[in-house]
């Protein structure tokens, strides 16, 4: 009887290294808002963005074994550069290992998967950290699923940095937001749909739409809300993992940096007041 209980204890683990997976988290939240959740940033180590493949690695699974301590069964790496770097060694390498019972999933498969409904001519746009884009994972995903289509992609190492700043609606912003547009549209001036493939950029978006080419439709996904669709799909593809989640409908927010700072930064994804506590997950490397 204990050991059910355990088990039902089980809340849903959302990994990003810093604020940007909040806006996975709020989709997910107003679609599925019975789950208990945990969110994790590493803020401590952020930016993952311009880190190595190996640096990547290592502290996502320093934080997915983390999760699995605090007795999540399904943890979300609700951050693109971890999906890119990390997602299938731990799938293929360490869960089989750890517990193959256990799931981590990604946001960069639920995103492409929703790509076919948006083009209609077949050239996509990406934005992304510079890790997401030199990765290839998103060209590589969507030439499984749709090798008609084209992509071009293009790095946006100053977007991340303009939003944690709080400066990702002021002028200052302008000009690394129209130089990416428009190098973006230079590689293919095709483009109807462009991902934006990295979870701090939904804060952009109204910028975005700004600067993009006046006259011509260009459709501009947004990951939350295709993440949290999948992951319902998921849990009910899934009865066994979806019994194990626990429905209390909670959520507990962890930072690897300065608590003050993740709540006062993290208001702007959410618009509600949190709590946060700090956590260390060095000693798990």
């Amino acid at each position: 009887m204990t050991g059910d209980t355990e088990q039902q204890q089980s809340p849903i683990g959302i990994f990003d290294s810093g604020y940007g997976g909040l806006t996975v988290l709020s989709e997910i939240r107003s679609l599925l808002p019975q789950y208990d959740y945990i969110y994790l940033g590493d803020n401590a180590r952020a930016p993952y963005g311009n880190r190595s493949f190996d640096a990547v690695y290592r502290f996502t699974r320093d934080a997915v074994t983390w999760f699995f301590e605090q007795n999540c069964r399904l943890v979300i790496l609700a951050c693109n550069t971890a999906s890119a770097k990390a997602l299938r060694t731990i799938q293929q390498v360490d869960l089989p290992k750890i517990d193959p019972s256990r799931r981590v999933l990604g946001v960069i498969r639920p995103t492409v998967e929703s790509v076919a409904r948006f083009t209609k001519n077949g050239h996509v746009g990406l934005f992304g950290t510079t890790g997401t884009v030199i990765s290839g994972s998103y060209e590589i995903e969507i030439a499984k699923l749709y090798p008609h289509l084209k992509v071009s992609a293009e790095a946006c190492p100053m977007w991340v940095p303009l939003v944690e700043n709080n400066e990702f609606d002021k002028p200052g912003a302008d000009y690394f937001i129209k130089q990416h547009i428009d190098n973006l549209l230079r590689k293919d001036d095709l483009i109807d749909t462009i991902i934006l493939g990295c979870t701090h950029y939904p804060l952009l978006i109204d910028k975005i739409i700004e600067f993009l080419p006046k006259g011509r439709e260009i459709r501009v996904i947004s990951q939350g809300r295709h993440v949290a669709e999948s992951l319902k799909d998921y849990l009910h593809r899934h009865p066994e993992i979806e019994k194990r989640c626990s429905v209390n409908g909670t959520v507990n927010y962890f930072t690897t940096d300065l608590p003050g700072k993740f709540v006062d930064l993290a208001s702007l994804f959410l618009n509600e007041t949190i709590e946060a506590e700090k956590i260390n997950i060095d000693y798990l490397c």
